[in-house]
């Protein structure tokens, strides 16, 4: 069994719901990184997300535009990113998975990336501008190396393209709360509750939710209806803000916060 289906296996058994935390990789720098990485798992987080920075974040918002600079800024490559996860696998079992373009995987080599970030210790693979119907080329190295291949579903997602996600992901299926970027939002959809009950119908995988999501109370309004929740810019925004042992201080009390809201 995968680390991710283990997590998401005992946070059902324990009728939990889980929390996904987005961080940029590289932001400001690989070290900083996998600090954060340890100290979001003791604060909670069940699964890391990590951000492969790229020149032309297209899904993101101006939060997250601005952490991959700061990474790009700082040398942070694909290459490093792997060896970071290599150096943290020493350390912690929590989940990671890569959320990022297709272009650098792309140049990387389907292949050979697959076989380098299983080598690693990356669970899961999710490139925002890979629709299902056109991931087979990665899907096929992925699966022999054993990592999971995670599709978006957004509001206006047709049946067919439900269907696609339900046949070919694996490890979970992340909804984008909102159309648009990412970014925090000042509240939840109203269609949120009808729209994720859809889906879950067509959907056996677990059903996380992200976009938008930045508070306490957003958090546990969308941790009921779903199986967790991704929170990424109101995370990232930190890093602009704090840096040292008070982002570590705010970081860890804002995560904490959020998942002792998912009850």
């Amino acid at each position: 069994m995968s680390r991710l289906a283990a997590r998401f296996t005992a946070l059902k058994a324990d009728h939990a719901k889980a929390l996904i935390a987005f961080v940029t990789a590289g932001d400001p720098d690989l070290a900083t990184t996998e600090e954060i990485i340890l100290l979001l798992e003791n604060s909670g987080a069940d699964v890391i997300e990590l951000g492969v920075p790229f020149s032309d974040p297209m899904a993101d918002g101006p939060t997250i535009q601005r952490s991959s600079e700061r990474a790009l800024s700082s040398g942070t490559t694909l290459h490093g990113i792997l060896e970071l996860v290599k150096r943290v696998r020493r350390r912690t079992e929590v989940p990671i998975i890569l959320m990022g373009y297709l272009n650098p995987v792309y140049a990387y080599g389907y292949d050979i990336f697959c076989h380098d970030a299983s080598e690693a210790g990356v669970d899961g693979l999710l490139l925002v501008d890979m629709p299902p119907e056109e991931s087979s080329e990665l899907l096929l190295p992925a699966r022999h190396y054993g990592l999971d291949v995670i599709f978006l579903l957004t509001p206006t997602s047709d049946a067919e393209r439900i269907a696609a996600v339900e046949r070919l992901g694996s490890g979970f299926v992340y909804y984008v709360t909102v159309t648009g970027v990412t970014g925090a939002r000042a509240s939840v959809s109203t269609s949120l509750a009808q729209e994720l009950a859809g889906v879950k119908q067509k959907i056996s995988l677990p059903v996380m939710a992200g976009f938008g999501i930045s508070t306490s109370g957003q958090a546990a309004q969308v941790g009921k209806l779903a199986d967790g929740i991704v929170v990424g810019s109101a995370i990232v925004k930190l890093f602009e803000q704090y840096s040292g042992a008070e982002l570590n201080q705010h970081l860890g009390s804002y995560v904490a916060s959020l998942k002792q809201a998912l009850g």
